[in-house]
């Protein structure tokens, strides 16, 4: 049998370097410019009804753990819950207080713009596996109101914000990831900084804290509101160790998450809506009810700040 003289098309190594070249750029451009944002879209939504399918055995297997689950486990269960929920409505007449008076003072100060907050429950789908990223993928996306930069919480405080959204998913990147930074304020003096994520989920760090900081360990970090992302005064993390080195020009200060970054599996996502100014007349009873008429309320803090910024 005779071999013809001349091979049709390119050889082998010809058509692979081409295809790298091509996978290359595509990444590149996609990377860059977003030029495979509908493609990865329509995959989402193809691959959704799988994702749901694949935690359908989970799912199963966690009603049937539910159904043997004792008597006497579920009346001990329900116990801690009514003691919880006493004590929790004792805090909430304290907070209702707290409320009230932080309004008036607004008021006297001739606040302009208050903050309402709405919350929608969701579920965690999958959690990535890369040890390098600290992702989560949600039950929500963007039919249902989700946005990129949307805080994230569980119910013990900021669990991270919202990455990547598709039509019925999206992708929640924690606090703990690396790259992810947060606007802090000690909740004792108002102290601010940056927490800053290090892989660990047990751990943050406090970015560029002067030696002679008002920073003790023990110290709870809430969100500054500063940046604009997170609203103000929910809880970020603890203080665990505050440490000072000579050769180093800022203290040392670790602390830990307040969330349970490896636990919880239902989470709230955050969504905070600007009301309008309260009415002229208010606004001049409030002035009015000094012996003299203050000054202008003080400027809000500059936005400019991100979350990766000096705080």
């Amino acid at each position: 049998m005779k071999k013809p003289l001349f091979l049709n098309g390119p050889s082998t190594t010809t058509r692979l370097l081409l295809l790298a070249v091509a996978s290359i750029l595509l990444m590149t451009l996609d990377h860059r410019e977003g030029v495979l944002e509908p493609l990865h879209r329509a995959a989402s939504s193809v691959v959704y009804p799988l994702q749901q399918a694949v935690d359908l055995p989970l799912e199963a297997v966690d009603a049937l753990a539910g159904w043997f689950t004792s008597r006497q486990q579920l009346l001990e269960e329900n116990r801690r819950l009514r003691e919880r929920q006493l004590e929790q409505r004792a805090q909430l007449q304290r907070l209702e207080t707290l409320q009230t008076e932080v309004e008036r003072l607004r008021g006297l100060l001739g606040s302009s713009q208050e903050l309402e907050t709405e919350v929608t429950i969701t579920e965690i789908m999958r959690v990535d596996l890369d040890p390098h990223t600290h992702l989560v993928e949600i039950e929500h996306g963007s039919h249902q109101g989700v946005f990129t930069g949307q805080p994230v919480l569980d119910a013990s405080g900021v669990t991270g914000q919202v990455d990547q959204v598709g039509p019925l998913s999206a992708t929640v990147r924690l606090i703990s990831d690396p790259s992810h930074a947060i606007p802090v304020e000690v909740d004792r003096n108002g102290l601010r900084s940056i927490a800053i994520g290090n892989g660990s989920l047990r751990r943050l760090e406090l970015a560029h804290v002067p030696k002679n900081a008002d920073i003790r360990e023990g110290d709870l970090l809430t969100t500054s509101g500063l940046g604009g992302t997170f609203p103000r005064g929910y809880p970020v993390a603890r203080v665990t160790s505050v440490a000072t080195e000579p050769s180093q020009p800022f203290a040392e200060v670790l602390a830990r998450p307040t969330a349970e970054l490896n636990r919880s599996r239902k989470l709230m996502l955050v969504s905070t809506e600007r009301l309008r100014e309260p009415p002229e007349g208010e606004r001049r009873g409030a002035e009015g009810s000094g012996a003299a008429a203050p000054a202008p309320g003080p400027a809000e803090p500059p936005r400019g700040e991100g979350e990766g910024g000096a705080p």
